[in-house]
């Protein structure tokens, strides 16, 4: 009963003209004035930001600031994955036989996820990883491996939430999402795909890298609002960090596992 009372009221509130009233006024300049106190509330560490708070116009300036590099070191190594993004890692594992994976005890299916049948079938028994990233993290996306782009697309009309209630009661908000998928050649000559899901409300992915030759740690793009990133490695193309258990919290650079 939760779960369809919870989906009708997100079905009532996620439209356009929510989306829109939500986007302007995280881009207005009177957002600004709650900047302060969105960083009490989520205790954001604000040494690491590489501007004062008064430089931020907006909110959603804020929401998308870079950090200094210095806080967020990339692991060296060529066979290093890092992680691409500042999150909690929610679920991870082995992608079934059946070409499934299951996050908050909801089942997702790889292929629906890519948008493609034929692509997902090289997934089958490699590796996943969701990273689920809270209002309070840092925004901005980076490349957790050195590799060539083999094919990116764009999926989805429409986001749901990506929260705790949301991958609990909502219908298949990590596969059924707006995202934009990208496939890559890796330095083990083995695939991986990166998937950037949009989160409720709106649909902003912004991808910032361009170059068909990503490297380990350089940004690719950002996020606007708080959302998940997907990784999926074929089998026996990778090993995640044997210390690694969903629950934990990552940053940017931070070693996830090694291609095999």
């Amino acid at each position: 009963m939760k779960q369809k009372v919870y989906q009708a009221l997100i079905e009532l509130t996620n439209g356009r003209w929510s989306s829109l009233a939500i986007q302007r006024f995280a881009k207005s300049s009177w957002s600004r004035k709650i900047i302060p106190s969105y960083i009490r509330t989520y205790g954001i560490q604000m040494q690491e930001v590489s501007q004062s708070i008064d430089s931020f116009p907006s909110l959603h300036d804020f929401f998308i600031r870079k950090i200094d590099t210095q806080y967020r070191p990339i692991t060296k190594g060529r066979s290093v994955v890092s992680s691409p993004v500042d999150a909690k890692v929610e679920s991870m594992g082995t992608i079934t036989s059946t070409g499934t994976f299951v996050v908050k005890e909801k089942s997702y299916s790889v292929a629906e996820l890519l948008g493609n049948v034929e692509q997902s079938f090289q997934y089958v028994g490699g590796t996943y990883f969701v990273f689920y990233l809270s209002p309070a993290d840092y925004h901005r996306i980076h490349s957790p491996v050195d590799g060539q782009v083999r094919n990116q697309v764009t999926l989805g009309k429409k986001s749901y939430p990506v929260n705790q209630a949301g991958l609990s009661y909502g219908k298949v908000p990590i596969s059924g999402n707006y995202r934009q998928v990208t496939h890559l050649v890796c330095s083990n000559l083995k695939s991986c795909a990166v998937i950037s899901v949009g989160a409720m409300f709106v649909n902003s992915i912004h991808i910032t890298n361009s170059s068909s030759d990503w490297k380990k740690g350089e940004e690719i793009g950002y996020f606007t609002f708080g959302s998940t990133v997907v990784l999926l490695f074929p089998e026996d193309a990778f090993q995640a960090d044997s210390a690694l258990k969903p629950g934990n919290r990552v940053r940017v650079g931070e070693k996830i596992g090694n291609m095999l």
